[in-house]
């Protein structure tokens, strides 16, 4: 599957942008120690402090042209952690907007190593870490736009699935592939003994995988995200192969 995200660089900008308040501003409501359920291990306080490193990361490797060696951690002291993220977003999304979207920057995945790729991933990022507070906040939940979700299982499945899984030299006990359907596009993963590949497909492709997951795609989503239960989603045929590939899933995005 190539890297190419499913809706443009000046729109992930913006979500990136209106995610990060999004995030804030639950996380300032809320107590810093409360647990967060999806990310265990974590409280909210840890989410915010997380994704203010993630940002620190992405942005050394596109200006030092190779993974950093080191970056800030932790906030200063005396610096909050909200103040610590959005420091790191700050800098993040001068990088960001500076750049044409098709320009090179160092990455870790070789099918994309463009300013794209780090603008698609950072926005998914903090939407899939904005979902985590609102939950552990007891808020509702804001629904991601379609575009964007869609853009989201897409890259799911190509980066996390078809790549990070080949990176730690993990995959399936048996050959089984599941067909992703949902807003009108389709795709199929299949793992094996030594294989883990995704790629978007017609419909009378996913029509012919051993399983199939169905349903609304922010619903479909938080599901590959392992941010909503199996409910979410409709399974047909396989459950092996599906439960294969959601556990898959789960051990390339831990």
């Amino acid at each position: 599957m190539t890297g190419q995200a499913l809706v443009g660089h000046g729109r992930l900008l913006d979500v990136l942008g209106a995610e990060v308040e999004r995030l804030t501003a639950t996380a300032r409501e809320a107590a810093p120690d409360t647990p967060v359920p999806t990310t265990p291990g974590l409280t909210i306080g840890e989410v915010v402090r997380h994704v203010g490193g993630v940002y620190r990361v992405a942005t050394g490797w596109m200006t030092e042209g190779r993974r950093p060696a080191g970056w800030q951690r932790d906030p200063a002291e005396g610096q909050s952690g909200e103040e610590y993220l959005r420091e790191g977003f700050a800098a993040l999304h001068r990088e960001l907007a500076s750049h044409d979207p098709a320009e090179y920057a160092a990455g870790w995945w070789p099918a994309d190593r463009t300013y794209g790729f780090w603008c698609r991933r950072m926005a998914h990022e903090t939407t899939v870490h904005r979902i985590d507070v609102q939950n552990a906040a007891n808020r509702i939940v804001t629904e991601v736009d379609e575009d964007v979700a869609i853009d989201g299982i897409d890259e799911i499945l190509a980066l996390w699935f078809g790549q990070r899984l080949p990176m730690i030299g993990l995959s399936g006990t048996f050959t089984g592939s599941v067909g992703i359907r949902t807003g009108g596009h389709d795709w199929i993963a299949r793992a094996g003994p030594g294989e883990t590949v995704a790629w978007r497909c017609s419909a009378a492709d996913t029509d012919r995988a051993n399983g199939l997951v169905t349903g609304p795609p922010m619903a479909v989503y938080q599901w590959l995200w392992g941010r909503l239960g199996h409910g979410s989603v409709t399974w047909e045929r396989s459950d092996d192969s599906i439960g294969q590939f959601w556990a898959l899933l789960r051990l390339a995005t831990r």
